[in-house]
């Protein structure tokens, strides 16, 4: 029995939605591998701190980051690694290692995070902060004040080994 042309049509239709459709997944799963959060491990660009990003609790996608291990100098002034320049005085004897100092990273699209913030305790000042993961697999933190053409950028490594303990634990 000969196969009429509405049948073909509907044929060639139908092949070409599945192929578009199976081509549409293959990039839909591949958008989504390329915007798995940066959570882990990473090693400071001068590879004296080691922070731990990880999803905020109750924030869903949002990220936060604390301190996993720092090295401290033979000559610091701060040998016990402590939060001395905390605005809040109540907490100036709180260890820095585990201390949450990165927080709010809201995804905005396909690796890069917004709207964080950034404490520094080497000032005892908060910043504002994006994170960028790059295509080289490297981290991208950036803190600024006001907007986020001014500012400081580090680059920070994927870290795979074994955390230390941190100074003093």
């Amino acid at each position: 029995m000969p196969i009429s042309p509405s049948v073909r049509v509907a044929t060639r239709f139908a092949r070409g939605l599945l192929t578009a459709l199976t081509i549409s997944a293959s990039l839909t799963a591949g958008a989504a591998a390329q915007s798995a959060p940066p959570v882990g491990h990473w090693l400071t660009e001068k590879k004296s701190g080691i922070i731990e990003i990880y999803r905020c609790v109750n924030g869903g996608e949002t990220l936060c980051g604390r301190l996993a291990w720092f090295r401290i100098k033979p000559d610091d002034p701060n040998p016990q690694g402590l939060d001395l320049n905390d605005p809040d005085p109540s907490r100036r004897n709180q260890p820095l290692c585990g201390l949450t100092f990165m927080s709010g990273f809201k995804p905005v699209e396909p690796n890069k995070w917004e709207e964080g913030s950034i404490y520094d305790p080497d000032s005892g000042n908060t910043y504002h902060g994006t994170i960028k993961l790059r295509d080289d697999g490297t981290l991208d933190l950036h803190g600024y004040i006001g907007i986020s053409l001014i500012g400081r950028s580090e680059i920070w490594t994927p870290y795979k080994d074994p955390v230390p303990r941190c100074p003093g634990h």
